[in-house]
């Protein structure tokens, strides 16, 4: 099903895609304000329970809100679903079951049973099914790209100040499952085995957790997550057999370190930091630090979302990543001894 929504007459654009927003919440009043931005689409307007809110989102960028969810889906070709978790399983279904390309904010579903049958209907309708893990789109990410070792050890630490937003859920869902959705890409497998513990500092859930998870080639991941920290810290470290990868989700930093046999010193782009004389063979420490272009991370995850339906490719996150993630954050939790779920408003 293509919608060539950038193809043009003169300086008209014609047979744009059509887009609907449903949640007016933190998340919801970005991607409006970034969907107004974009001239290749048609943005129609904002749904949500609080009709007041919709209007007052919507009005700010010249839009309208729609009374009815059934409404804005019926007159839509797409909807970005930025709304409760709890409720991305009943619209998201709704919307697919409409024929409409969906992308919705992590995570997918409140039950790994719920992600399945959305992956299943965009699958059977043919429809483009994206989950919104944003550090996917983050500077540093793409600064790695994909020259990387398929790592032995990976360290996540995701640590943030006490914030009311979001204490309805237990902090893996909230927080760590931007590093659980990023190490599942990077080492390419499921984990064999899944070790965790949380406590519960301020809130109901917990709110500081750490997992270790063990993959079938052998790989280790200490994952931690905390909201209770003084200072935040997004980081990620990797270590291959002859490398090791820090990036900083911060500040956008990465710096690659890796061990290159005499004669490599000199690569373009690259410091050597000495010569290790252990071992028949001498080699170098090199470093570099690689970047990518500032950018909204937000901004072009909606691009590319766009771009998977008019180009009728799959999106970089697709329903099915989003669904591996959220699979091990339930397991995660289970390991912790606790059933909490998503509940909570995007």
């Amino acid at each position: 099903m293509r919608y060539p929504f950038i193809f043009t007459y003169g300086s008209k654009h014609v047979n744009k895609l059509k887009v609907g927003l449903i949640g007016a919440g933190y998340l919801g009043s970005i991607h409006a304000r970034l969907l107004a931005g974009h001239d290749t689409i048609d943005w129609i307007g904002i749904y949500d329970l609080d009709i007041d809110r919709a209007a007052r989102v919507a009005g700010e960028h010249s839009r309208k809100g729609i009374p009815s969810l059934a409404e804005l889906i019926s007159s839509a070709d797409a909807v970005l679903i930025a709304s409760a978790t709890s409720s991305h399983y009943a619209i998201g279904k709704q919307a697919l079951e409409s024929g409409k390309h969906v992308f919705l904010e992590k995570p997918i579903t409140t039950t790994p049973a719920e992600g399945e049958e959305l992956v299943a209907l965009a699958k059977q309708n043919r429809l483009m099914l994206q989950v919104g893990h944003v550090e996917r789109f983050s500077r540093a990410f793409r600064a790695l790209g994909d020259q990387h070792p398929r790592p032995k050890f990976v360290e996540a630490h995701r640590l943030s100040q006490f914030k009311p937003r979001g204490t309805d859920v237990a902090v893996v869902l909230d927080l760590m499952i931007h590093d659980l959705d990023l190490i599942l890409h990077l080492v390419g497998e499921y984990p064999v085995s899944v070790e965790a513990a949380g406590v519960a500092v301020i809130s109901e859930g917990a709110d500081i957790a750490n997992a270790r998870l063990t993959f079938p080639s052998g790989c280790v991941a200490n994952v931690t997550a905390s909201r209770i920290s003084a200072n935040p810290m997004r980081k990620l470290r990797m270590f291959a057999q002859d490398s090791y990868i820090a990036l900083d989700f911060a500040t956008g930093a990465v710096q690659v370190f890796r061990l290159a046999r005499e004669g490599e010193e000199s690569i373009p782009g690259t410091l050597s930091l000495g010569q290790i004389e252990q071992g028949a063979i001498k080699r170098h420490i090199l470093m570099s630090s690689p970047t990518a272009p500032e950018g909204n991370a937000i901004l072009m995850e909606q691009q590319a979302f766009f771009k998977a339906i008019e180009t009728e490719t799959p999106p970089p996150v697709t329903g099915e990543d989003g669904l591996k993630a959220l699979r091990l954050a339930t397991e995660i939790l289970q390991k912790m001894g606790t059933s909490e779920i998503a509940t909570g408003r995007e």
